[in-house]
């Protein structure tokens, strides 16, 4: 089975991952089939740079992404909701309002 993963680079006590495609039955720093992005924890924020593209490629290839990468995925490639339009103030009534 093929997994999107992440694979720790940097040195000691300053991880820095690479969100890689690789076979799930491998080693975490082993070989892999793609680096789709990095991401830097240490940063604040923390910087998230990932091809979005490629990993839509590969979720339809059936690539299953680990539990990190799936939260990753969703709160930095995903587009932000509209914000919602501005309401009166609490307890007014919308009659009073205009």
């Amino acid at each position: 089975m093929v997994a999107i993963r992440l694979r720790r680079a940097g040195s000691k006590k300053r991880p820095f991952f690479r969100v890689v495609v690789t076979d799930s039955r491998t080693a975490r720093d082993s070989s892999f089939v793609e680096i789709l992005g990095h991401y830097n924890p240490r940063t604040k924020p923390a910087v998230v740079k990932v091809d979005k593209e490629r990993v839509d490629f590969w979720l339809k290839k059936g690539a299953v992404p680990s539990d990190t990468v799936r939260t990753l995925i969703k709160r930095h490639l995903t587009p932000a909701p509209a914000a919602a339009p501005a309401t009166t103030a609490p307890g007014a009534s919308p009659a009073e309002a205009n």
